[in-house]
């Protein structure tokens, strides 16, 4: 796969800025969409994309994964993740900090930015981790996407829960604030109160609608208190997104998982301690109530969480099962095959996925078709079906909650700063993506 600096798509079905699409060519030149046009000669052109019959649209931004390095690389590495993010048409993710050692300090980050440009075939960028000491740092770490603050569902020094502890974070400094929104002490406490139980779905049980309630009223409350930017991480429950509904101020951004919109609690019968995740999956009125709030702007994007555990650890018995499953492969192709069945549009789900991402982080000429925008593109076939099969998967745990799901919109090219980085079923390895910038 050759990677030369012009190329040329041709006759793709292009989703435009205002959300039509145009039957059309894109030229590419130094990474950057040089034109969008009904028809460009392509005389001068050495690389020519037939996408006679594809849909072209900006490569997905994913907000949220949990890529295991530093420390925990048996469970995923950059590299090996860069790889899944490239077959499922991510061109772009943003890195939690709760690695070994965690990503608290500019050392830390430094680091991973590091290993980053050795490793991975997209872009990338890394949250700062808060703890209830670590305030200079959270203020002055650069580059960084925001704070990443975990209410619950954590333990050690990333476990930052108590109002007295988290009012500092919000009061000082300018920078956004992603938060896990889940009550601490009512998790604790119905741990212990259902604690001989070892069903995974009481999973979904000791950590209610409450606790995360509960913690995102707390969120909103300081926010409010000091005007400060906030981001609510995997929103999971109805009654949070009515919440928002009533009460969501200009500067507050919220997302939703795929698994959250698709999945239900039903799932654990299905597929056991593979459905455990943080938040848990909830009941089946709650992904009706998410769909409406995402698609009213409520909810403002979709992250995939990704959280690769292996198959040894997940067939532990609950508890001691790690909560978390990986998504960056399948996200798109669930999404758009959720649009073709009506519950929205191919421009929404784009808008989801990529440029109200760019938008909310501040990250310069990404998540638009349009000239001058960097050339993070992925080409997609929505006229084939095709499972999710385990032997093709490119994360390292090398499974799938989603695992013989039939789904259309599968990349068949992804292009990483004009590079063909995914081609056909094959990754081009030796492509390098660049670490992102986001405005202050």
């Amino acid at each position: 796969m050759s990677n030369p600096s012009t190329l040329l798509i041709r006759q793709a079905q292009i989703l435009l800025s205002d959300g039509h699409f145009l039957t059309g060519d894109v030229l590419i030149q130094g990474g950057q969409i040089a034109q969008v046009a009904s028809n460009i000669s392509e005389s001068e052109h050495s690389k020519i994309i037939d996408a006679a019959g594809l849909t072209l649209l900006p490569g997905v931004i994913d907000p949220q994964v949990h890529f295991r390095e530093p420390g925990l690389e048996y469970k995923e590495d950059l590299h090996t993740a860069s790889c899944a993010c490239a077959k499922g048409g991510v061109t772009s993710f943003l890195e939690m900090p709760n690695t070994r050692p965690l990503t608290t300090t500019q050392e830390a980050l430094n680091d991973k930015l590091q290993r980053a440009s050795e490793k991975c075939l997209v872009n990338y960028g890394f949250f700062i981790g808060a703890t209830a000491e670590n305030l200079p740092d959270l203020v002055t770490a650069h580059p960084t996407c925001g704070i990443k603050i975990f209410m619950g569902s954590m333990h050690g020094p990333l476990q930052v829960s108590t109002e007295a502890e988290l009012e500092p974070i919000f009061a000082n400094g300018t920078r956004l604030i992603a938060v896990h929104a889940e009550d601490q002490a009512r998790i604790l406490e119905r741990r212990q109160q259902y604690k001989d139980i070892t069903s995974p779905s009481i999973h979904s049980i000791i950590q209610d609608e409450t606790a995360a309630l509960n913690a995102t009223k707390l969120a909103l409350k300081l926010s409010k208190k000091y005007q400060r930017r906030l981001h609510i991480l995997h929103l999971s429950t109805g009654v949070e997104a009515e919440l928002l509904r009533e009460d969501k101020p200009s500067w507050v951004t919220a997302e939703v998982t795929p698994q959250h919109l698709v999945l239900n609690t039903d799932a654990y019968e299905k597929i056991g301690t593979l459905a455990q995740m943080n938040p848990p999956l909830r009941s089946q009125n709650n992904p009706t109530i998410l769909w409406q709030a995402l698609r009213d702007g409520v909810i403002d994007f979709i992250a995939t969480d990704h959280a690769p555990h292996t198959l040894a650890e997940k067939a532990q018995t609950y508890p001691n099962s790690p909560s978390g499953m990986p998504g960056v492969e399948t996200s798109l192709p669930i999404m758009l095959t959720q649009a073709m069945q009506g519950n929205c549009t191919i421009s929404q789900v784009s808008n989801w996925m990529s440029t109200a991402v760019a938008k909310a982080y501040k990250i310069p000429n990404k998540g638009l078709i349009q000239p001058g925008y960097d050339a993070d593109l992925v080409l997609v076939d929505l006229n084939t079906y095709k499972p999710v099969l385990r032997e093709e998967l490119q994360t390292k745990c090398a499974w799938s909650p989603f695992e013989g799901w039939n789904l259309t919109g599968w990349p068949v090219y992804t292009i990483v700063g004009g590079q063909i980085v995914y081609e056909k079923g094959k990754l081009n390895t030796e492509i390098r993506g660049k670490a992102l910038t986001f405005g202050e």
